[in-house]
């Protein structure tokens, strides 16, 4: 059932993501945590500053519960479209752009989930663009996207427990380790 309001609910178009994400984790994470993200900011927004505006233009200018579910709201739904059961591989463009700024993309690899593994609490671990088209991997708690730090957000994983604990309990590490065989990356280089 599609969500009223300013932002609509983004479909998914897969139902669980091979062996990285089961159905039953789609069906939490998806189809209620996100939907009482969606939900809650849509009724906020009427009669607000911000009614009207981009979802990253309330992520940018927002505070407290606003940002709370506006950040929800384009974390999850970059984290979602990212995936696919028939994934692009990494161009080689991008590769080169990898290996310039990590050393080999297994040197980003190990990165990215060394800083998802260890973010302290709730969050995202984010590879984003700077303003000089460097790409930089970020921990940010809760809500907050790069996009509230001069960032580009290009690839995100959600280390919140309820992305992965109904499949890995508190094996963080080996969630993060099982998402790179859905990335898209065609979507990824796509929000260059």
């Amino acid at each position: 059932m599609p969500t009223e309001g300013q932002f609509a609910m983004m479909q998914l178009p897969y139902t669980q993501l091979g062996e990285a994400i089961s159905a039953n984790t789609l069906s939490f994470h998806h189809g209620k945590h996100l939907k009482a993200y969606v939900d809650n900011l849509n009724k906020a927004l009427p009669g607000s500053p911000m009614e009207g505006k981009t979802l990253q233009e309330v992520v940018c200018m927002s505070e407290g519960g606003v940002l709370n579910n506006a950040g929800q709201v384009l974390n999850h739904t970059m984290y979602f479209e990212q995936f696919s059961n028939a994934p692009q591989a990494m161009s080689a463009d991008f590769k080169a752009r990898v290996e310039k700024d990590f050393g080999s993309v297994e040197a980003f690899r190990k990165e990215f989930e060394q800083k998802g593994a260890t973010l302290f609490g709730s969050g995202w671990v984010w590879l984003s663009a700077d303003a000089e088209g460097r790409l930089v991997i970020s921990q940010l708690a809760n809500a907050d996207n790069p996009v509230r730090h001069g960032l580009c957000p290009l690839l995100t994983f959600d280390v919140w427990e309820h992305a992965y604990y109904l499949d890995y309990q508190n094996r963080r590490a080996d969630y993060l380790a099982a998402l790179w065989q859905v990335v898209d990356w065609s979507v990824v280089e796509g929000r260059l």
